[in-house]
């Protein structure tokens, strides 16, 4: 029997070349060297390579408007504008994160180049899930980042709580990846093929006589993509995640993690079973209200600030579930552009935090920033630009992210999802706004002015003006997301 190996466009993969080829050197100089790597070299060698990865999206985006999207790897892997517009804000998120890592890892003398293995590997994962074609594929992207995010998140040795929360997220990621992979199995069992694209051919050609089959796969696939985005009532590990793992690990989940969940979801849920997309709208609907209205309850409650973030992302999780239910190219191009204004400004967000945090990363009450506006004009100031561009406020880039999804949902027709969404915005006005006013109250002006590292003031300086610049002019933000069409839109 003669094996044939199917052809490769490299340059299609190419990102994910990036992103595991400087895992891989780092693990060989790490184990070839005699000494513990520097942080700074490791960490030099890890944002090259997110730098890399991020011209390669470039480059593939060109040849996606010059000669259309295409498939690759016997049709396993596509390349198209989706993709490249996911790919290109994943290596972005990570360059800012692995600078609020080197600072942190200076601030906890946590030297070599573990962190920054774990961080490539686990982010080639959620490139490898915004890239795939397959089911089988998108599953072994959720596990080559599930299993490196368990080693992140307990990365903290000296905390028994980051043991705890990893230990926690191993378990419930566990059951969520079976769930993935039963109901991926249930779907080839419907359709015959786990090809995204042939199923979506298969379920535009066929009707089933008795789809049970189908609706059980796909209702098992759509657990699994809400685990990983946080919706509610999928949510419970959150917090405890949030609070547990250190801040820059945190920071990277609410980002990195979160927009290839989505971009995973996305391709399948529409892409793929884009056919039945009525039969899905109901479950989403549910998602979304849950989302949005409890993230922002039980955001209000908090007096930990990683906790507080956590629930935010929560129910940032029910406005890009909007754009998903559309089942439209508007509503896929207004879901990438939520992705593109939430990352950055959340990084920066996560930056500051592990700043206030301090040595020891451990007390994240709010109380801690009463008066840091006062103590530090600049960060105080920078806080509350990214808190209210959370929040939605004009002016901001957050505003137009959420202006995108409603409008699309409002064009789908889903009148009462986008009222929903607009209530939990309002409710979740009271969290960030309670913290921004704590940041500028006369309290806690005896403490020391913050140090803040070059690294993180790199970040909060670039998320700053980020929230600032397309809040004031998305139009290069909205040009590049009207671009991020899928291979196949029913």
């Amino acid at each position: 029997m003669t094996l044939h190996a199917p052809l490769i466009n490299y340059l299609a993969i190419l990102p994910f070349l990036f992103l595991t080829g400087a895992a891989l050197l780092l693990l060989f100089m790490t184990a070839l060297t005699r000494d513990r790597l520097s942080t700074r070299v490791s960490s030099t060698i890890a944002v090259s390579a997110a730098l890399g990865g991020f011209v390669a999206t470039f480059v593939q985006w060109f040849e996606v408007d010059h000669h259309g999207a295409t498939t690759t790897a016997a049709h396993a892997i596509v390349m198209d504008g989706f993709s490249a517009v996911m790919c290109a804000s994943i290596c972005s998120s990570l360059v800012f994160a692995l600078l609020i890592a080197h600072d942190w890892q200076g601030r906890e003398r946590f030297n070599g180049a573990e962190y920054q293995m774990l961080a490539l590997l686990a982010t080639s994962g959620s490139v490898l899930m915004t890239q795939a074609n397959d089911l089988v594929l998108v599953f072994l992207g959720l596990e080559i980042l599930s299993i490196a995010l368990y080693c992140l998140i307990a990365f903290n040795r000296r905390r028994y709580k980051s043991s705890e929360s990893s230990m926690k997220y191993f378990l419930l990621g566990g059951f969520a990846a079976a769930i993935f992979i039963y109901g991926a199995a249930l779907t080839y069992g419907a359709t015959g093929t786990t090809n995204v694209t042939s199923i979506a051919y298969f379920l535009g050609t066929t009707h089933l006589l008795h789809p049970g089959l189908l609706l059980a796969g796909g209702g098992l696939m759509m657990v699994a993509f809400a685990f990983k985005v946080q919706a509610v009532p999928f949510h419970f590990w959150s917090p405890d995640v949030y609070e547990g793992a250190p801040t820059p690990v945190t920071g990277f989940h609410a980002s990195i993690v979160w927009g290839g969940a989505f971009a995973a979801m996305i391709r399948v849920m529409i892409s793929g079973l884009g056919s039945q997309i009525d039969t899905w709208r109901p479950i989403f609907f549910g998602l979304i209200v849950l989302s949005t209205i409890v993230g922002a309850c039980f955001a209000i409650l908090q007096g930990n600030a990683k906790r507080l973030l956590a629930y935010s992302s929560v129910s940032h999780s029910g406005f890009i579930l909007l754009g998903v239910w559309t089942g439209t190219a508007v509503g896929v191009s207004a879901a990438a552009f939520y992705v593109l204004t939430y990352a950055p400004v959340v990084l920066g967000s996560f930056a500051i935090v592990a700043l206030v945090g301090g040595v020891g990363d451990s007390n994240h009450e709010l109380e801690k920033y009463r008066g840091l506006a006062r103590r530090n004009p600049w960060i105080g100031f920078s806080l509350s630009v990214l808190l209210l561009s959370q929040l939605g406020v004009p002016l901001t880039v957050g505003f137009n992210g959420k202006f995108a999804v409603l409008a699309a949902t409002i064009d789908a027709g889903n009148i009462y999802g986008a009222i929903v969404a607009l209530v939990g915005a309002c409710i979740a006005a009271f969290a960030y706004l309670r913290w921004t006013t704590g940041l500028y109250a006369a309290e806690n002006l005896d403490q020391p002015a913050l140090v803040v590292p070059w690294a993180s003031r790199v970040v909060i300086t670039l998320a700053v003006l980020y929230a600032l610049v397309f809040g004031v002019d998305p139009g290069l933000l909205t040009s590049i997301a009207s671009h991020a069409t899928l291979l196949f839109q029913p």
